[in-house]
């Protein structure tokens, strides 16, 4: 097996978590709280940022030429499961997506959150740990342990540091998807017990019974669409985002949300493709639905985060609509969508967080006027609101153009529903941002707001230089994705 760097770079992170409530208890009532909670802090950090550079070694090492996985690792377990990561196109830049974002979400967190910090801290490494494992694993088993069990620590993250209502966006949270998952977990004994092995490298090569592969499917989609979300099994995600702090929201959008587009790609198109085709008026439907109304909701929301998570819903419409399109340029923008969206979606949670900790109100009629005394902060907000838009230049253009240029070689309607919601996000994010950075200052709380910060800055200008990068340079992402694409189509009929 050699050297296990995907190994490392997936458990780096919660050998960290162990070490920082190690260390806490041990020296618990030694030194001062705040000087213990500071260096936590920065412990976690450290540990974050070791893990970013990990996933850099591989990213370079990734012959992005070749096709099928690398980096291979396996360890037989029990009755042909076995301990297996590897890794595609796809999948690192998935990965990078969660190694990046990891330690700008815990730089936001400095200052803003006040009580329990080595608990937080370690919850957002072990999350980590099991988002990495996801996008690495390769077998259907250690999928399901990693995919179900970064639940955990997003329940705990909401249910302890978020808003108000908490424990009722927690548990729906939390039940949601865990209920949607059981059928993928039903799913996953059967092709256990059919092929005998639960190596997803041999599953792709299983051909199921055309009827069997119907309720695999669905099987696999009800816990896909609900990660995602997709319509009507969306409302868990708008509370999620409103209660949870800053930090999760950026994660629970920019990363765990693609878990569900990463399973379609991984195992519901290779592994399924008769019932694929079969579905793909259903999904077409569904995912128009999502864009239109998600779209129409967003733009009615008087709170900013709410928005933003409703425009998520919408944005998630794109990704199904390109993977269900069944061609390659409609794949390519649907992998595209989700790491431009990542780091869009993330960088509006930090938009919002920045006033958020200033104001502690996220409506939108308590602002106005931001520009006059935030005029840095009125700038990026301007740029990642046209990015969400679909701006030329910007990474969001990319994304949008592609999905719907393959949706059209399959549906016109799809396509055209597509388009209009192209025009409604214009009309929620430029209302968004007309009502809090432009007009008067109508509230006299704001007339002492202060500027971004430098911590602030540190967060979002990485955003902004990526969502710039790959806007002008699509084919950063195109030339390692390509393969991992033509792979999720070749058992497609026509595909």
């Amino acid at each position: 097996m050699g050297f296990s760097i995907l190994s490392a770079m997936t458990f780096l992170p919660m050998a960290g978590a162990i070490l920082i409530l190690l260390v806490q208890a041990l020296t618990k009532g030694q030194t001062g709280e705040d000087a213990q909670d500071n260096r936590i802090m920065y412990a976690g950090l450290v540990f974050s940022v070791a893990t970013f550079l990990v996933s850099l070694v591989v990213f370079f090492g990734f012959d992005h030429s070749a096709l099928g996985y690398q980096f291979v690792e396996e360890v037989p377990w029990y009755a042909g499961i076995q301990y297996k990561l590897g890794i595609d196109g796809m999948s690192i830049l998935l990965i990078l997506l969660t190694t990046f974002l990891t330690p700008i979400a815990l730089i936001a967190s400095i200052g803003s959150i006040k009580h329990r910090i080595t608990e937080y801290v370690a919850a957002f490494l072990i999350l980590e740990t099991f988002m990495i494992g996801v996008f690495c694993s390769l077998d259907l088993v250690v999928f399901y342990v990693f995919f179900e069990a970064g639940l955990i620590p997003m329940f705990i993250i909401i249910g302890v540091w978020g808003g108000a209502d908490k424990f009722y966006a927690s548990f729906k949270f939390f039940l949601y998807t865990l209920f949607g998952s059981l059928f993928m977990l039903a799913a996953v004994v059967y092709m256990y017990l059919a092929a005998g092995t639960s190596d997803i490298m041999v599953l792709e090569t299983v051909q199921f019974d055309p009827g069997v592969q119907t309720w695999l499917w669905l099987a696999f989609f009800a816990s896909f669409a609900v990660k995602l979300p997709m319509w009507p099994v969306h409302t868990w995600l708008p509370d999620a985002h409103v209660q949870a702090p800053t930090a999760g929201s950026v994660i629970l959008a920019a990363v765990l949300l693609k878990m569900g587009g990463y399973g379609m790609l991984r195992f519901s198109l290779p592994m399924f493709p008769d019932a694929s085709l079969l579905f793909q008026p259903f999904v077409f439907t569904i995912s128009v639905i999502a864009i239109v109304y998600a779209s129409l909701v967003a733009w009615r929301q008087t709170d900013m985060k709410k928005l933003i998570a409703y425009s998520s819903v919408a944005h998630m419409g794109f990704v199904t609509l390109g993977i269900f399109s069944f061609t390659e340029i409609g794949v390519q923008g649907a992998v595209y969508q989700m790491i431009s969206h990542g780091l869009i979606s993330a960088a509006l949670f930090l938009i919002v967080g920045v006033v958020y900790d200033r104001m502690h109100t996220r409506e939108i009629s308590a602002y106005g006027g931001l520009v006059k005394k935030m005029p840095i902060y009125a700038s990026l907000f301007m740029l990642f609101a046209m990015a969400n838009v679909g701006l030329p230049g910007t990474s969001g253009f990319v994304g949008e153009l592609l999905t719907m240029v393959g949706t059209f070689q399959a549906s016109t309607w799809a396509a055209a529903g597509a388009a209009l919601g192209v025009i409604l996000s214009a009309v929620y994010m430029l209302t968004l941002y007309r009502r809090v950075v432009f007009g008067p200052i109508t509230n006299p709380a704001l007339e002492g707001i202060k500027e971004i910060n430098t911590k602030e800055l540190i967060t979002l200008v990485p955003l902004a230089a990526g969502t710039i990068i790959l806007g002008i340079m699509p084919n950063l992402i195109f030339d390692i994705t390509r393969g991992s694409t033509l792979h999720a189509l070749a058992r497609l009929a026509g595909g």
